[in-house]
């Protein structure tokens, strides 16, 4: 009688993803992950299973490790190593939340996806959130824990693997560079292939910066800037549209009491996807003033329109804006600088603008598929 060959074991470990875009590679991972349930036993520690459901998974549900960073700890370095031994043999750990477990598997691997270890965070930002700081701290050294467990290291942008090498002492050789972003989104704002009729006009020239309400994504830059600039040219002369109400935390509050009486600015609060992209459609251009980012999607999202952006000068943005054909960038940390550049805009100068070139990527380690990360992971 013929034998058949148990399945070999996968475990992805993601206790903490519940939201935005971290929830979106977990649920991306275990899709595919789903389409090998014969030839693998696939077994996701997860916060809830309703976030990331897909057939022939097996799921372990934590869903308090999230209510404290020492319930985490605990979890990464203890329980997970009893998981592993109940589990025994793994062929494949990966963990998706940028730290490295203790536990017995023969390959294991760690998905990077936070770019926090390089926020230069200030005392402001510790008042309106102190945990943005903290987390930013604690990245920096949690990420060594551990970390030459793993075969590979997995992020999602050039740069990330070089500051984190350098800032983990590891070889650029273990890392794996995952964009499938690069693909992801040529698309938005067509339709038939031809480009979308906007479903509204806007009457004023307008200036979009789409980000949750945390002190990292510097709206403040922006709305000093746009303060500015209504002082120079005057009210009902340009808009700045923010996806955020003004209400959502202390540092959206904060926000609006300090330029909600500003006319130009606009706190539209959360759009669906669906009204993000009207508006990326209808509005002039993008301004994105983040002091950190991994990836910073909407630069991706909106570069497909061709139209302007003004990005801060930072690693994240001028790779993620590669190939886009009118964007400028300045310091984060100078509304002046960001004022000018908006009002050139608004007066129909454009030629500082420029088209940012695509980088020829001849690196094997730049993966686009989770088939082409697993099928290395999996060697």
């Amino acid at each position: 009688m013929k034998m058949v060959e148990a399945r070999r074991t996968i475990v992805i470990s993601a206790v903490s993803l519940r939201k935005g875009g971290t929830l979106t590679i977990l649920r991306d991972c275990l899709q595919y992950l789903s389409s090998l349930t014969d030839e693998f036993r696939v077994v996701a520690l997860v916060h809830k299973r309703e976030l990331c459901d897909f057939p022939g998974i097996e799921y372990i549900e934590m869903p308090d490790i999230v209510r404290s960073w020492g319930r985490r700890l605990w979890c990464e370095y203890v329980t997970m190593y009893r998981i592993s031994e109940q589990l025994s043999p793994v062929c494949l750990w990966l963990s998706l939340h940028d730290t490295t477990p203790r536990v017995h598997a023969e390959t294991q691997a760690v998905y990077c996806q936070t770019s926090f270890p390089f926020y230069k965070w200030s005392f402001r930002d510790f008042m309106m959130d102190y945990k943005i700081p903290l987390f930013a701290l604690f990245t920096k050294y949690a990420y060594k824990i551990n970390i030459k467990r793993n075969k590979y290291i997995v992020v999602q942008a050039e740069w990330l693997k070089e500051g984190l090498s350098r800032i983990l002492k590891v070889p650029k050789e273990k890392f794996l560079i995952a964009a499938p972003q690069g693909r992801a989104h040529e698309n938005i704002g067509t339709e038939n292939g031809q480009q979308r009729t906007p479903v509204f006009r806007l009457p004023h020239y307008t200036f979009l910066y789409a980000a949750t309400p945390d002190c990292h994504k510097n709206f403040e830059t922006l709305c000093r800037a746009a303060a500015l600039l209504e002082k120079d040219l005057g009210k009902n002369i340009f808009k700045v549209i923010l996806t955020i109400g003004g209400t959502e935390n202390k540092h959206a509050k904060w926000l609006y009491a300090e330029w909600g009486s500003c006319t130009s600015i606009d706190f539209a609060g959360y759009m669906s996807r669906e009204k993000l992209y009207d508006y990326y459609q209808a509005c002039n251009c993008l301004v994105f003033p983040s002091k950190v980012e991994t990836w910073g999607l909407p630069v991706s999202e909106f570069a497909v329109f061709g139209k302007p952006m003004l990005l801060a000068d930072l690693p994240y943005a001028h790779e993620t804006s590669a190939g886009s054909c009118q964007t400028a960038f300045f310091s984060s940390c100078s509304p002046d600088e960001l004022k000018e550049k908006m009002k050139k805009l608004i007066k129909g100068e454009a030629s500082f603008l420029r088209e940012i070139e695509r980088k020829k990527i001849q690196d094997t380690s730049v993966l686009y598929s989770w088939k082409e990360l697993f099928d290395i992971l999996l060697k």
